[in-house]
Formats: structure tokens, C-alpha cells, sequence
């Protein structure tokens, strides 16, 4: 008898040691997808102006995973034939050959993809955020590219559809999340129109867009986590209201606001988003065709914010300069 028993424990002793890499491995992978667990770079406009750059994907990339990648999207109707479709596109006008999403996006990140699911979750998924900007919120659109991310469910982060919006359901966690924007339009076509108990596979953001952005953070972030809306997106003015081009100098008082924003988003169970920190010189911004009302003007004026969003544990930092914002991030890598 007393055999039996010491066998028993020894049994249960066992089995604890066996399961708790298990249990440890699977708390890991769940801490990635919890807000202010991470800071990656987020590649801003990610995709081609017309025949130019197509390579932004490539250099997104080749910064290294985890990172998030911005795709803007509108809907293009063939004159002649009525058909249409979605584009990968800054906006207005579009002619019909630009690349679709599936094409520009999906098919290159495939071979990463592939490898991450055969390889399983070693506490870095999701590997890759795709940021959808919607350039228009037409529901044929949306419905559009809700069946083209249906195609990729396996590789997508996922939750079900409860029963009430309020109640946030634990993510299924695949090397690709998807975020989207505020639009109550696309809550409808993404969330709203699902049955209870169906995956949901895009995630808004909060309502902020409308609020003054040098309010106080719980005056602009007015809303918790929802199992739909689970993110904040910023324009940078909300830490310096003069703006990139204006800033100045960086300062403590700067540095508290900074916090204070990301404290409250994490607070209320979001990610936090900052657009767009660049440090560039005319010349360059030509080039790349990179924005003057993002760039701080110097490398040295950007990098000291760039580490002061990293410091803060902002979640996601965009920037033009997808390399740069990699090693700032990933130093060793």
C-alpha cells in the first residue's frame, strides 16, 4: 500500500514537471498579444505609389519580425466592364492595375507565414500586424475584404463573437493579426453582422478621431476594451500639438504626456498606435516619397523620440523609415 501511494505521488510529481513547460509555453505566447508587452515598428504606408516603390514591403521585412504593415485600401470600379474590386492604394485616382492585397501582402508574407505555423509559437506571434486604412467605407468593400480575410483564417488572430460586445473574449493567437480603424461602418460589416459564436477576425479601433487632441488622455480615450474595438490610434499631435515639423525640442513635460497616454490606453485594455515619426532630410523625403508633415527633420531629432515611444511601451511605432525603427527597436538583431 504504501508503495502504491509513493508511486502515485512520484506519478503526479511527474506529469506537474512534464506540463509546466506546457503551461509556461502557453502563458509566453499569450503575453505578446497583451497590451504594452512589446513595442514594433510599424511600416507606414507600406505599398506602392503608383509605379513607385513597390520595394516598401520587402524593406518592411527585411527589418525583422515582429512588425506591423500599414495597407491603405479602396474600392475600384472598371468603367467598362462595372466590375470591381479592392486596391492596395494611397487613394484617388485609381486606375484598376494597382495591386490587390491578396497579391501585394498575402502572397509575400506566405513563405513567413508557412514557417511560423510549422514551427509553432515560441512567444513572438503575432508576427505580423496588418494595419487596415480604409479609403472609403462602402459595405461592398468591406464585405469584399472580410472574404478575402476568410480565406487566410488560419493564419489570423481570432476571437468568438460573444454574446454581448462588452465582454472581451481571449484571442486565438496566429502569426498574422489584423486591426482596422473606427469606422462604425466597419464595425458593422466586421462585428456587427456576425452570429454569436463566429470567429472575429478584424479588430477597431476606439472612437478618438473627433476628440481635441490636447485633452486630457481619459478625455480622449473615453472607452475600455471592447471584444470588437481593441485599439487606439494617434496622430502625434496628441503628444506635440505643433506637430513633427514644429516640435522643438524634446522635453520631460513631453516625455509625462507621452506616458500618461499609453498608461491610460493600456489601462483600458488597448494597444496604442503613434503616426508617423520620421528624421529625414528633403533630399531623402523626395526620393521616397515620404511626407514633410511627418518629418522631425533631423535623425537626431526622431531617434530621441523614437526611443522615448520605446521606453514608454508604445505598442505600435510608425515610421517611414522601416529599417532604422527595426534597430532601434531589435539593437542586437
Amino acid at each position: 500500500m504504501q508503495t502504491f501511494r509513493y508511486s502515485k505521488y512520484v506519478q503526479t510529481a511527474l506529469a506537474l514537471l512534464i506540463l509546466a513547460p506546457v503551461a509556461l509555453s502557453r502563458s509566453a505566447r499569450a503575453q505578446q498579444s497583451i497590451p504594452g508587452s512589446r513595442t514594433v515598428m510599424d511600416a507606414h504606408n507600406c505599398y506602392p505609389y503608383f509605379e513607385w516603390w513597390y520595394d516598401r514591403i520587402d524593406r518592411a521585412l527585411s527589418a525583422g519580425t515582429p512588425l506591423a504593415i500599414e495597407q491603405d485600401l479602396a474600392w475600384y470600379t472598371d468603367p467598362k466592364t462595372g466590375r470591381s474590386w479592392s486596391v492596395v492604394t494611397h487613394g484617388e485616382p485609381t486606375y484598376g492595375n494597382e495591386p490587390t492585397m491578396d497579391q501585394y501582402f498575402f502572397e509575400k508574407v506566405r513563405p513567413i507565414v508557412d514557417k511560423a505555423l510549422r514551427d509553432g509559437n515560441h512567444g513572438d506571434w503575432p508576427l505580423i500586424t496588418l494595419n487596415l486604412d480604409f479609403k472609403d467605407n462602402k459595405p461592398e468593400h468591406l464585405a469584399a475584404v472580410l472574404a478575402l480575410l476568410r480565406k487566410y483564417q488560419p493564419w489570423l488572430s481570432s476571437t468568438v463573437k460573444g454574446a454581448r460586445e462588452t465582454e472581451v473574449q481571449p484571442l486565438d493567437v496566429k502569426p498574422i493579426l489584423v486591426l482596422t480603424g473606427e469606422a462604425d461602418a466597419q464595425q458593422n460589416v466586421f462585428y456587427d453582422q456576425l452570429q454569436v459564436g463566429d470567429r472575429v477576425l478584424v479588430f477597431g479601433a476606439v472612437h478618438s478621431g473627433d476628440k481635441d487632441p490636447t485633452a486630457a488622455p481619459e478625455v480622449i480615450d473615453s472607452e475600455k476594451a471592447t471584444n470588437y474595438r481593441r485599439w487606439w490610434n494617434n496622430a502625434w499631435h496628441v503628444v506635440e500639438p505643433a506637430g513633427q515639423p514644429h516640435a522643438g525640442e524634446w522635453t520631460p513635460e513631453k516625455m509625462n504626456r507621452l506616458r500618461a497616454l499609453v498608461e491610460r490606453a493600456h489601462a483600458n485594455g488597448l494597444w496604442i498606435r503613434f503616426y508617423t515619426l520620421d528624421g529625414a532630410t528633403n533630399a531623402e523625403l523626395s526620393c521616397h516619397g515620404w511626407f514633410h508633415g511627418y518629418n522631425f527633420g533631423s535623425l537626431n531629432a526622431v531617434r530621441v523620440r523614437w526611443r522615448a515611444a520605446i521606453a514608454a511601451h508604445v505598442d505600435y511605432l510608425a515610421s517611414d523609415q522601416y529599417e532604422l525603427v527595426g534597430k532601434e527597436i531589435h539593437p542586437h538583431k
